[in-house]
């Protein structure tokens, strides 16, 4: 009996050390001020920013400033948002925008990234133009979301309609499973899952999103309210955390390279050869500069939500953004952080 108690001891006093994140679990029980807030964020390229900022922090004299929750879909981070479960998170521009349309206290403060979004069809398959998407079913991550507004602008273009496409709402992560599978016949989303279609041989980009969005952008950083009343040094420190990732993975491709290989394995369970793809063929495909949020682009977004039906009202820049972190931001340079080093400044 006493061997038996002892070897459960044993295992679960390692399985403790191993497997539990203590700094996250005592992090609840500190004083509001000095607490750590949570940052939800799902494994695309237009969240890398956060995981960036995560790992390399930790290598500086102030370590960690705020946990990262990975989710698997917008729905998921929306409700925790609202439940003051996250304190903040990375979502698509327009659910923020109709989330903030509804009375739900956050703004946006930042961007994730720009580019980075495409719509990808089966490459055996008999889909060459948009025209040829008509009648076919295209996965997207949300109605809310601008895969879905690029559509509707490329079909614009092309002169279709908007029932002319099925499209079916869809976890990002699921989507080129999907499309393998022959569940969906294409999926407009971001990176890097247009990436591992063409990793794998069975997907090829019909076209990205900045062919016919100029300066296209995706996902944003929204906090709660209650943070920017509150704790607006703790948002200001995400926020220049965030921007000073951009501007690391902007030096060039053996950062990107760098930040694949931390970010596949120890935050996105990815594939380290997958966000390499995405984020180096070619380097421009995704950007992490300029992140400061532009009244012209989300006039932009805000008019084609309204005009697709998923908004009932012009609300205006001012009701759903707060620029005042991003203005602070743009006097920050990037990390000074060498791919391998033991410290950060």
């Amino acid at each position: 009996m006493l061997g038996t108690l002892g070897w459960t001891g044993l295992v679960s006093g390692l399985h403790g050390y191993l497997n539990v994140d203590w700094s996250a679990f005592l992090n609840g029980y500190l004083p509001e001020d000095r607490r750590k807030f949570n940052v939800a964020y799902i494994p695309v390229t237009c969240h890398l920013a956060c995981p960036v900022t995560d790992y390399i922090s930790k290598f500086s004299v102030a370590g960690e400033i705020f946990l990262p929750r990975m989710f698997q879909g917008f729905p998921e981070i929306k409700e925790a948002l609202i439940a003051n479960q996250m304190q903040a998170g990375f979502i698509v521009a327009p659910l923020a925008i109709a989330l903030r349309s509804q009375g739900v206290p956050i703004k946006i403060v930042y961007l994730g990234h720009r580019y980075g979004s495409a719509v990808v069809v089966r490459k055996d398959g008999p889909i060459r133009t948009v025209p040829d998407l008509r009648g076919k079913v295209v996965a997207i991550p949300s109605r809310f979301s601008d895969e879905r507004l690029i559509l509707f602008r490329a079909m614009k273009v092309h002169g279709m309609k908007p029932g002319d496409i099925q499209m079916v709402e869809m976890a990002p992560p699921d989507v080129a499973g999907a499309l393998a599978a022959r569940a969906v016949d294409a999926f407009s989303m971001g990176e890097p899952f247009p990436s591992q279609a063409e990793m794998g041989g069975f997907g090829r980009v019909l076209f990205h999103a900045r062919e016919y969005w100029p300066d296209f952008m995706s996902c944003v950083l929204v906090a709660r309210q209650d943070m920017i009343d509150k704790r607006p040094e703790a948002v200001q420190l995400l926020v220049d955390g965030v921007a000073r990732s951009g501007l690391w993975l902007e030096q060039g491709q053996k950062y990107r390279e760098n930040a694949a290989d931390f970010v596949g394995r120890f935050y996105y369970n990815q594939n380290p050869a997958l966000l390499t793809w995405a984020l180096t063929k070619p380097l421009d495909r995704v950007m992490y500069s300029p992140l400061a949020p532009r009244k012209a682009d989300f006039d932009l977004v805000r008019d084609l939500m309204i005009e697709t039906g998923v908004l009932d009202r012009k609300i205006e820049f001012e009701e759903y953004t707060d620029n005042q972190f991003a203005d602070r931001a743009t006097i920050q340079t990037a990390w000074k952080y060498e791919p391998g080093s033991q410290s950060a400044q």
